[in-house]
């Protein structure tokens, strides 16, 4: 893993210097600058969530709809991409037409931390996000997600508070892989919520 730290170290940097402070939520500006993954890591990446024509793939952060659009392509899958940057759902849209799959994608424009916008549909997620991202997105994700989703971020995991189940490496990225346990079981994780762990009754 040491590794892989030191090939993201300046994937982190480049992001860093490029997220925005947040304005008012009507007029919120992307918190990372968009940067395409490439197609050896989407391959990885759709291949590690074993992706399959049952399966609904939501990208969060969908910059260009290249994820969701090769999930459709590759595996006869449906995608929902959604980016707060609306240039970018043009762009998608775009490319979900001229790779005639537009029957099985939606793009829209939206704040994927806002519980308006609404996830519980998918069964697999997407994430290419910074680490403090990751780690404000997963409560969503772990209470919003249904049992049995596959959660795949490109190159940052989600701390310790939730280690992923499987990692891979996919050209130059580390992937991580994520899948959403029922109540039962998360609650023997050390994912566990601090919400859920604050409704366990105390020990007599």
């Amino acid at each position: 893993m040491v590794t892989v730290r030191a090939r993201v170290a300046p994937l982190v940097a480049i992001l860093l210097s490029a997220a925005l402070s947040a304005a008012a939520p009507q007029d919120r500006k992307p918190d990372v600058i968009y940067l395409p993954t490439d197609d050896e890591t989407i391959d990885g990446m759709l291949k590690l969530a074993r992706v399959t024509k049952n399966d609904v793939v939501y990208d969060l952060g969908c910059g260009d709809g290249r994820i969701v659009i090769a999930a459709v392509k590759q595996f006869g899958a449906r995608g929902v991409g959604i980016d707060i940057d609306p240039a970018r759902i043009t762009e998608a849209n775009e490319n979900a037409r001229k790779a005639g799959v537009q029957s099985r994608v939606r793009f829209m424009q939206g704040d994927i931390f806002d519980p308006a916008v609404p996830i519980k549909d998918a069964t697999v997620v997407m994430l290419f996000l910074l680490p403090e991202l990751n780690a404000r997105l997963r409560p969503r994700l772990q209470t919003e997600l249904r049992s049995g989703t596959r959660v795949v971020s490109n190159s940052f995991d989600m701390g310790p508070e939730w280690p992923a189940d499987e990692v891979r490496q996919a050209g130059t990225h580390a992937i991580y892989l994520w899948t959403i346990k029922t109540r039962t079981d998360a609650m023997q994780r050390p994912g566990l919520l601090a919400a859920d762990r604050a409704t366990e009754p105390a020990p007599h």
